[in-house]
């Protein structure tokens, strides 16, 4: 072995702000949640000395694996990440199996504990669960196993997590792994105190300066948004309101997921022109928490409004590790009632807040809190806390909805396929539910944590996602119909013009009651087309109807309904039967 120089990292204002965040409730971890199918592997077997090895041969493929914290004396300035010359994949690999039966609520279970316990800073902050026992969830292959990856915020976001997917997995069952070349080298001993004072001592002296650089800054952002809102290229949120997911957090927490399918999707989202695959995830979501607390009684007669967090990295930054993400606010529009009203809705919501983030400035959150003093935004946290500031103002949020997309191609983990993708997300004080998109192959899910108190009963809450998927996908397939009506009623009144003729001299010469009389009155546009049925609750927004064009409570911009507006309209009188 030789020795190569210690490298030193230090945290960015905005990775750090995960350290000072994590409280005994509150552990800021992130990861995936993977399940795979070990029949793929080269004798259908995946042991746990194989996964072992897979990570042992792959941790030089991302330094998230190999460096840990190392605090700057005083708290006066944010820590560095260096090299741990003694990183253990067995310490950080772990394995373990559901009890029998092993369903799928046990599975969500096991999840949300592992998922309630903060990872030690004294090793490079990540652990990997193997868990075995899955046999009776549904819709899995026998033998399946699951792997529940835990990483620190500060550590990575969504784009960094993609990458180091990448690093572990590979596109057949038959790895290909290229090892470090030359021989292995350790890392020097860590530095000193002095060294780190040293070394911090100039950015110290310059973040009054940032302060100082962070108040210009605030002026012009504050006029291109009143710019923007007279102009009303988008609109003020306002307060939000309170719901139970908007207090303090226990420690526990609960896990659900459901799992769609992408090209029905894209189906919802090509009912609405301009919406996106994002925007018919958030109209799922809007539409479950709807349910959710209307079942309760607690749903706000305002719409709850998403956090949406936002990836900002340049293209010299597509390598870097750490987080360099903005934050969208959205309203969600549950005061709509209507599944494609909502989704339209949810659309406009979008557009306008792209517009307020770039009245803003993509990168202002980040900029500013990487120029926060490091003492400032530690004590700012600790009192938070220590106060419950987070859970008695108004919320800033009513949930968070990240997206993080994944390859559209089968991967592979030591021979096993990946069959399904979720992913974990932290809750706080104040934001007690977080809400991860996840695609993989094909595939499009929606997974949830949330504390368990305020969420007692997360199987409810996953039947509130399906049930809201499948309202979506019923409106928008009853649109389509009606679309698919409407271009047909257009093809027979081209082609009908010469038959209305025929059948009008067929009618004078008291020939009524033919086959081909029959077939002009169809021509004749006096068949009935049929009607949907309409929402029945107070502020709700009419089904799309092929009657008419259909009104949308809310929306007075483009609405779904002008899908519809072409539809064959209702005769007035019925058709007279042929005699």
């Amino acid at each position: 072995d030789v020795y190569k120089r210690q490298v030193m990292e230090q945290l960015s204002g905005q990775d750090a702000m995960f350290l000072y965040g994590e409280m005994d409730n509150t552990p800021m971890h992130i990861g995936p949640v993977l399940i795979y199918d070990p029949s793929t592997a080269p004798d259908g077997i995946v042991r746990f000395k194989d996964i072992l090895r897979t990570f042992q041969e792959r941790l030089h493929r991302s330094p998230v694996f190999t460096r840990k914290l190392m605090n700057v004396p005083l708290g006066i300035d944010h820590p560095f990440w260096v090299d741990d010359p003694n990183t253990d994949v067995e310490f950080h690999v772990r394995h373990i199996a559901l009890p029998k039966p092993g369903d799928w609520r046990q599975f969500c279970i096991q999840i949300a504990r592992l998922h309630a316990r903060a990872l030690d800073r004294a090793h490079p902050l990540w652990e990997a669960y193997i868990i075995e026992g899955l046999d009776n969830i549904p819709d899995l292959p026998k033998g399946s196993f699951a792997m529940f990856l835990k990483i620190h915020h500060a550590a990575m976001d969504g784009a960094t997590g993609v990458e180091i997917m990448g690093a572990l997995h590979d596109l057949s069952p038959t790895a290909t792994v290229n090892p470090p070349s030359g021989k292995r080298k350790r890392a020097a001993a860590a530095p000193g105190e002095l060294q780190l004072l040293r070394k911090v001592a100039g950015s110290v002296l310059r973040q009054p300066f940032g302060l100082v650089r962070m108040l210009g800054e605030a002026v012009p952002v504050w006029r291109r948004v009143q710019e923007g809102k007279k102009e009303k290229r988008f609109r003020s949120l306002g307060d939000k309101e309170r719901t139970r997911f908007n207090a303090r957090v226990s420690p526990h927490r609960v896990f659900g997921a459901v799992n769609f399918d992408l090209p029905s999707v894209i189906a919802i989202k090509n009912s609405v022109p301009g919406a996106t695959v994002n925007d018919v995830m958030m109209t799922i979501v809007a539409g479950a928490m709807r349910a959710y607390l209307k079942g309760k009684d607690e749903l706000p007669a305002k719409s709850l409004v998403t956090g949406a967090p936002v990836n900002v990295r340049t293209d010299e930054e597509k390598t870097s590790g750490g987080n360099v993400v903005s934050m969208m606010s959205i309203a969600l529009r549950t005061d709509v009632a209507a599944p494609l009203a909502r989704l339209q809705a949810v659309h406009e919501e979008a557009v306008g807040s792209k517009a307020y983030m770039n009245a803003v400035g993509a990168r202002t959150l980040t900029d500013w809190s990487n120029r926060l003093p490091a003492q400032v935004t530690a004590l700012g946290f600790r009192a938070a806390s220590a106060t419950g500031l987070l859970s008695t103002t108004k919320p800033v949020f009513n949930t968070i909805i990240t997206n993080v997309p994944g390859p559209q191609v089968p991967l592979y983990m030591a021979g096993a396929r990946l069959v399904r993708s979720f992913g974990a997300g932290p809750c706080m004080d104040g934001n007690g539910l977080f809400q991860v998109v996840t695609s993989y192959a094909g595939q499009i899910a929606i997974s949830f944590q949330s504390c368990r108190d305020m969420m007692p009963d997360p199987d409810e809450y996953e039947a509130c996602l399906a049930q809201s998927f499948a309202e979506l996908k019923d409106a928008s397939v009853k649109l389509g119909t009606a679309a698919t009506r409407s271009d047909g009623a257009k093809t027979i009144k081209r082609k009908g013009a010469k038959a209305r003729t025929r059948a009008a001299r067929i009618e004078a010469l008291g020939s009524v009651g033919t086959k081909t009389a029959g077939k002009a009155k169809v021509a004749a546009g006096t068949k009935k087309s049929g009607r949907g049925k309409s929402a029945a609750a107070t502020g709700t927004a009419k089904s799309v109807r092929a009657a008419g064009a259909a009104k949308s409570a809310g929306v007075t911009k483009r609405s779904v309904a002008k899908r519809a507006a072409s539809a064959p309209t209702r005769a007035r009188k019925p058709a007279r039967k042929a005699r």
